[in-house]
């Protein structure tokens, strides 16, 4: 991903959704041939010069300080989320390409996770930053039966979400699913922008779904760190789960899920648990 590239168009963009009126200024005429607020606006609010804010829209972060990316963030009314990525931005931009420490591909769980997912009475699985599902207890692949059918080598949920036309059947609430999926892998790309993978991925989705291009085009971002999610399991109907992202070291991700006791959803895992029994599943990604 190229830096000023992304840091251009992601301010540009939070610049444009930002209206006089949400900033709290006075929307001077009718004729501003802007969408959103202008550069100098966004400058003044920041309480720097429009050089400067010129200079940091058109991608150079560098040397910029902490400071004058609070100011910017408040400025934009970005939300912590969007907040915490333009830092990483920056953090890319003043590193020095040859420095950037390049994170292998992980290819494998160390056997302590194994033992906790194995233990775990929930479904749960560990992916990488690149939604690579790693390895899942047996509740976890029963519950992403049709991820695990469709996979023609190490299971990927965001190119499951956008690639497999059944998906769209699992997630109830798919777009906005989806879109998400894009958030976060937005938020990735930023944070490792060299890796080659993730790079790969990224035009892979681009490339190959409407919606995917649509959605990164947009800039947003998104953290996966909890909430509810509805899908729709092909054996067992419709739950509604909760569930628990928990990063690990280098870079993974363990995400647990669980439904409400007493709820038919908590009922269908009990049934999910005795299906993933007969099928027999196995933990390894």
């Amino acid at each position: 991903m190229d830096n000023r590239s992304e840091t251009r168009t992601f301010l540009s963009s939070r610049r444009a959704r930002l209206t006089p009126e949400r900033a709290g200024l006075p929307a001077w005429g009718t004729n501003r041939r802007v969408t959103g607020l202008r550069r100098g606006e966004v400058a003044m609010l920041a309480g720097v010069s429009v050089e400067y804010y010129t200079r940091l829209e058109r991608g150079n972060l560098s040397g910029v300080s902490d400071s004058v990316l609070d100011a910017v963030a408040r400025a934009l009314q970005l939300d912590e989320t969007e907040h915490a990525h333009l830092l990483d931005l920056a953090r890319t931009a003043n590193t020095t390409p040859g420095r950037v420490r390049r994170r292998p591909a992980q290819s494998g769980v160390r056997p302590g996770v194994i033992r906790i997912l194995e233990s775990m009475g929930t479904p749960a699985y560990v992916r990488n930053n690149r939604f690579d599902v790693l390895a899942a207890n047996p509740l976890g692949r029963a519950l992403y039966a049709e991820v695990w059918a469709a996979a023609t080598g190490v299971p990927n949920t965001a190119r499951s979400a956008f690639l497999d036309p059944r998906a769209r059947q699992f997630w109830v609430d798919w777009e906005r699913i989806a879109r998400d999926c894009a958030g976060a892998l937005r938020i990735q790309a930023g944070k490792n922008p060299y890796d080659r993978e993730l790079s790969n991925l990224i035009g892979e989705l681009s490339t190959r779904s409407d919606e995917f291009r649509t959605w990164w085009a947009e800039h947003d971002v998104h953290v996966h760190s909890h909430g509810v999610k509805r899908l729709r399991h092909a054996v067992i109907g419709t739950l509604d789960l909760s569930f628990e992202a928990m990063e690990l070291p280098e870079g993974l991700t363990l995400i647990a899920y669980s439904a409400e006791p007493g709820t038919p959803s908590a009922d269908a895992l009990k049934l999910l648990e005795s299906w993933s029994v007969t099928e027999q599943p196995s933990v390894a990604g």
